[in-house]
């Protein structure tokens, strides 16, 4: 009898442990993967910026449970390489390539999610990126052409629509970590696809403090970060750090501001992420 005990006792032991350890690792298991593309060449800014997000990203990751992946290497915009990751993020531009935007607009059309960060949606015919892209620039971002921008970087005071997952958990108004702004050839509001999440505020005016007048913003508005409701996707324009311009006798030019040193912006990038990624907190 006390046999048949100790037997059934250490089975039952043996059954809890196995089941701590299964959950246990059910628990570690990431929730969802990400991989952000980036050039990480041009504006020094931009260039900041990208460092920043892939020294962020990954202690986020961490703390929400999803892994991160960066790469520069835009052939990797592929299905094959995509299957891989529920979430992709654009750091600082787009793909060049028609075989790479051909499989990111299937991947999109597909189920698939996105995060754009500023210069992502940059496109000016004349220049190095032209608007040579109708699906992206006119139907998935809805904003067409760069129009404009604030110059130098400043902070803006930006007001927010909360009904969104990403902003949902936000205040009303913040002032938002200082940043070249962009003004877009399309009025957002009159596309029903769109929903803006975040514009500057009236109370941010002047933003922008030249030298040339047309750098400063007197009034008007200015959408900052919008999704669009045909697809799982948000765009972020912020991703320009401020930066010491002034002396550029350095070798390396001295990042003034950080984007994810404010903790509401943060805080609405990684929700953003999170709902992506689909995942409930």
């Amino acid at each position: 009898m006390l046999a048949n005990f100790k037997t059934t006792g250490k089975t039952l032991l043996l059954f809890v442990i196995c089941f701590v350890l299964v959950n246990s690792l059910y628990a570690q298991k990431p929730k969802f993967n990400v991989i952000a593309f980036y050039t990480g060449k041009n504006d020094q800014a931009h260039v900041s910026f990208v460092h920043e997000a892939n020294q962020k990203f990954p202690e986020l990751a961490k703390k929400y449970n999803f892994t991160y992946d960066s790469t520069a290497n835009w052939s990797n915009l592929n299905a094959e390489f995509l299957a891989k990751y529920q979430v992709v993020l654009f750091l600082d531009t787009r793909p060049e390539q028609p075989e790479q935007r051909a499989a990111f607009e299937t991947y999109m059309k597909n189920g698939g999610a996105w995060m754009g960060f500023h210069f992502a949606a940059f496109a000016l015919t004349p220049s190095a990126f032209k608007q040579d892209w109708d699906w992206y620039h006119n139907e998935f971002l809805g904003s067409g052409q760069y129009g404009s921008n604030t110059w130098r970087p400043t902070a803006a005071i930006l007001r927010v629509n909360k009904n969104h997952p990403a902003t949902k958990n936000l205040p009303e108004t913040f002032k938002a970590q200082p940043n070249e702004w962009y003004r877009w050839e399309k009025d957002l509001r009159k596309n029903p696809d769109i929903n803006i999440l975040m514009a500057i505020d009236s109370t941010s005016f002047p933003v922008g403090t030249g030298p040339k007048a047309h750098e400063i913003w007197n009034s008007g508005y200015y959408p900052v970060v919008w999704s669009n409701k045909k697809y799982k996707m948000i765009y972020v324009n912020m991703g320009h750090n401020d930066m010491d311009y002034e002396h550029k006798f350095n070798k390396h030019t001295t990042s003034l501001s950080q984007t994810f040193d404010n903790e509401i912006q943060t805080k609405m990038m990684i929700d953003g992420v999170l709902w992506l990624g689909n995942i409930k907190k």
